[in-house]
């Protein structure tokens, strides 16, 4: 590297809500960037942006058609500054049903291991829920996700159903998805460009049909309900444990298979700031399943995040 491109600073703009600007544009984060050459510039989306700048990059999470119009008019009188990420692109992950298309479509060499998406269905009426569950061959439990998928709070209301008494409860639309048995266990794989990093975390336990009566499991719950019942064992047979789950004797998932998916998951959305959740079929070990895709994930949770972000626009600025 030459001492010029050594000196050269890096103007990043980016056009955030309050909220995610206080997760994701920590001190540690801004001082990090600031002393490779990176400033962080805040964008004011109430302002037209092709009158602020100069900017050598931007990074947004803001969805209004008003900011992709402004979007559109910087790009055309810029065409040389990269946004991260097209708006387009994002808006189909905002949608349960088209998110998990990609998944279907994804061209890597997995070694032995298989991804998929579970079976899911949109039921747009009450009269057609239980219709759909036989049309899918979908079996109690089953998950129930909202069909906007934009990071609103209506958005993360997703429950688990036990009963048809449960799924007449349900407000519509709403999406129908498969639970499959998991060792209580999420991968979350959080994507940078080329950088994808991986961590676990608790999940909702398994459940079998003598648990669901032993528990007297009935109608409709909500992930945090089931997550604050006590005594739910997870299952034994999955790197064996049972009981109060112990996230270190969880075998993760090969860097190499991570990376793999990653990578194809990028490519295939045209996105870089991603976060899918992926759980490990507790019957086959060798079967992952995408359960959800999200836009520009709270990169805080990720080590090093400071250093990988950084990194990244570096790279996107450098090319």
């Amino acid at each position: 590297m030459s001492d010029q491109s050594k000196t050269k600073r890096y103007r990043i703009g980016y056009a955030l809500s309050p909220k995610k600007i206080k997760t994701f544009i920590l001190p540690s984060f801004f001082n990090h960037a600031s002393q490779r050459g990176v400033d962080l510039i805040p964008i004011d989306p109430e302002k037209p942006l092709i009158e602020q700048g100069p900017y050598d990059c931007v990074v947004h999470k803001l969805y209004d058609p008003d900011w992709n119009h402004q979007l559109q008019q910087f790009s055309a009188q810029n065409p040389n500054v990269p946004v991260i990420d097209s708006p387009e692109p994002i808006s189909k992950i905002h949608d349960r049903v088209s998110m998990l298309e990609v998944v279907t479509r994804l061209n890597a060499d997995l070694e032995d291991n298989k991804v998929e998406a579970p079976k899911q269905i949109l039921v747009s009426d009450s009269e057609t829920l239980w219709n759909a569950m036989e049309t899918m061959e979908l079996g109690f439990p089953v998950i129930a996700k909202p069909l906007e998928a934009n990071g609103s709070a209506n958005s993360h209301q997703l429950c688990l159903v036990f009963d048809e008494e449960g799924l007449r409860s349900l407000p519509t639309p709403i999406v129908l998805q498969g639970f499959v048995n998991h060792g209580g266990v999420v991968f979350k794989v959080y994507v940078v460009g080329s950088h994808a990093r991986c961590v676990k975390r608790k999940s909702l336990p398994d459940f079998t049909e003598e648990t669901i009566k032993m528990k007297s499991l009935k109608g409709c719950l909500s992930f945090s309900q089931i997550s604050n019942m006590n005594s739910i064992n997870y299952n034994e047979n999955n790197d064996g444990f049972g009981g109060e789950l112990d996230l270190e004797r969880v075998v993760m998932p090969s860097e190499s298979f991570v990376s793999k998916v990653a990578e194809a998951m990028r490519k295939e959305l045209g996105l870089n700031l991603i976060n899918f959740d992926m759980i490990r079929d507790a019957k086959d070990g060798n079967r992952y399943l995408v359960i959800d895709i999200n836009y520009f994930p709270g990169y805080a949770k990720m080590p090093s995040f400071e250093s990988v972000l950084t990194d990244f626009l570096l790279s996107v600025v450098e090319k």
